[in-house]
């Protein structure tokens, strides 16, 4: 990877660039690429030692594991939006592995469903669980306004790119018909059914977005489901392979990406962006400065205590962060044919009632786990055996919210003392059982398992308060106006899941819009 990346230790950047970004990962990457495609010299400043954010690996002994890419949706159909960006921003080189015709199995007690792959798969499953009349009625129902919420959710994201004309006669309309179903998740479901238990398995993936169906928008419901629907998807050769594939689009363009490369403060003269500090001092300019940090990092950490700051603070006090997690990183020295590993994640609750669950957890961290999710990508990878034979990985995550953690905020990284590892001992002991329970044949076989917290992301991704998915995506994150690649700040633009929706979808999207909106022109077309 080194070829890819250079470290602002051993070198700094050198000459003109028309664009400085902040943070390398998806969302910034991709800002990179279509500005890169457009014909501009991009710099890209990462303050981690590996580029990648949420994409990137790490290793320890003989293997690897993903922090942020779990499984991605709709890659598979090469006429898909997410192919097609995914396709123009890799020049093609990345591949796919579909994991099959079950993709999620949801857990309650020993309870199991099952998520397959298809629409048509998909219901038909969901009508041998529940068979009865209104039942049925209700899960036809459901898909139907899960098609038309995306598809209105999507076609109001298109309002970031129009301009002149266009902008003035559609814009308002696009924007109000996407606010349609903005509503929360249990409200919408309980319109439509009175069977809570099938409401708790129809919102069984609602980790992915961290908020419980009393708290999630709709909005945010339905695009992560309709993105799944037709299947998951592993990148072939491990998460790593996303930055891989992008970076030499902007390298060939005479762009660079720095590690090590922690900016301290973004130079605003006059309300316009000019440049970036870097915390040696030295100064960079470009006529274009593009956060990939989130909104709420970049505008109480990057901007300068002065005026500036404060022409953002409104936007900042409406905004709130997502959860936070814990992720236990499990390595079995067999290889995953020997262990009988499937490709399918698991999603595992005590009850049917996931709001309860959380409530029960945040007063009492003893008590049950409310959501346990569990991710082989051994099994979902077909290059593994090339790069460890005879050996495999797990991903166990939870909720954690970061105050539990707080209290070592200001201790090193790996130096926080033993109270602290005590505590990650007792949470790794727990998802251990809780995998064992459901997987009672690795007992015995775990060679090495390390846990990350909350303190882990802000260490490692700069999010103050630990947060997984930037900001929370509730109803009244969905009707802030604010959240796009324009800020107050003239010059500065915003890029990321905060300006569209969570995850590697999300990511992705918001570099081809905030690539629009810097070069005026409409990247989705070049896209299609």
């Amino acid at each position: 990877m080194k070829h890819l990346s250079k470290s602002y230790k051993q070198e700094k950047p050198s000459g003109k660039f028309d664009a400085i970004i902040i943070g390398s990962g998806l969302g910034g990457m991709s800002t990179a690429a279509f500005l890169s495609k457009e014909g501009r010299r991009v710099l890209v400043l990462e303050r981690h030692y590996t580029p990648g954010g949420f994409t990137h690996v790490f290793r320890r002994k003989e293997y690897e594991w993903d922090v942020g890419v779990h499984y991605v949706g709709d890659v598979h159909r090469p006429y898909t939006m997410m192919a097609k960006m995914f396709n123009y921003v890799t020049d093609g080189s990345l591949q796919w592995e579909e994991m099959g015709e079950v993709y999620d199995k949801i857990f309650f007690g020993k309870e199991m469903y099952e998520y397959r792959k298809g629409e048509e798969a998909f219901s038909k499953r969901m009508k041998e669980y529940f068979p009865a009349p209104e039942d049925q009625k209700a899960i036809d129902d459901y898909l139907k306004l899960v098609r038309i919420t995306q598809k209105q959710n999507a076609n109001g994201y298109g309002n970031i790119i129009l301009r002149g004309p266009l902008k003035w006669l559609l814009g308002g309309w696009l924007r109000r018909n996407s606010l349609k179903n903005n509503k929360t998740t249990l409200e919408v479901l309980r319109s439509l059914t009175k069977n809570e238990k099938l409401i708790a398995v129809l919102t069984g993936q609602f980790g992915d977005y961290g908020l419980p169906p009393s708290q999630s928008s709709f909005i945010m419901h339905a695009t992560l489901f309709k993105h799944y629907l037709n299947g998951g998807n592993y990148p072939v050769g491990g998460s790593a392979r996303i930055y891989e594939s992008v970076a030499p689009v902007v390298l060939n363009a005479g762009g660079e990406v720095y590690t090590n490369a922690e900016v301290k403060e973004i130079i605003v003269k006059n309300n316009k962006a000019v440049g970036v500090k870097m915390f040696d001092g030295d100064e960079y300019y470009a006529p274009i400065v593009i956060s990939s940090a989130g909104i709420i990092t970049t505008y109480n950490t990057l901007l300068p205590n002065n005026e500036t700051k404060s022409k953002v603070q409104n936007q900042l006090q409406q905004v709130q962060p997502s959860v936070a997690h814990v992720c236990l990183y499990v390595g079995l020295n067999h290889s995953k044919q020997s262990l009988g590993l499937g490709k399918a994640n698991y999603w595992i609750y005590p009850s049917y009632n996931h709001d309860k669950n959380i409530k029960d957890y945040l007063e009492n961290p003893d008590a049950e786990l409310p959501v346990v999710y569990v991710s082989f990508p051994a099994a979902k990878d077909p290059d593994w055996e090339n790069r460890h034979p005879n050996h495999s990985t797990i991903e166990i995550i939870t909720l954690a919210p970061y105050e539990w953690f707080s209290q070592w905020e200001n201790n090193r990284w790996m130096k926080r003392g033993e109270d602290y590892n005590a505590l990650k001992e007792k949470i790794a002991q727990r998802l251990l059982n809780k995998l064992y329970e459901y997987e009672p044949s690795l007992k015995g076989k775990v060679d090495y398992y390390e846990l990350s917290t909350p303190l882990s992301t802000r260490h490692f991704v700069n999010y103050q308060c630990g947060e997984i998915y930037g900001i929370d995506h509730s109803t009244s994150r969905f009707a802030l106006d604010f959240l796009k690649p324009e800020t107050p700040i003239e010059n500065l633009y915003l890029t990321g899941q905060d300006t569209v929706t969570c995850g590697v979808g999300g990511a992705l999207a918001s570099g081809m819009f905030t690539a629009s909106v810097v070069t005026k022109k409409n990247l989705m077309k070049k896209v299609k």
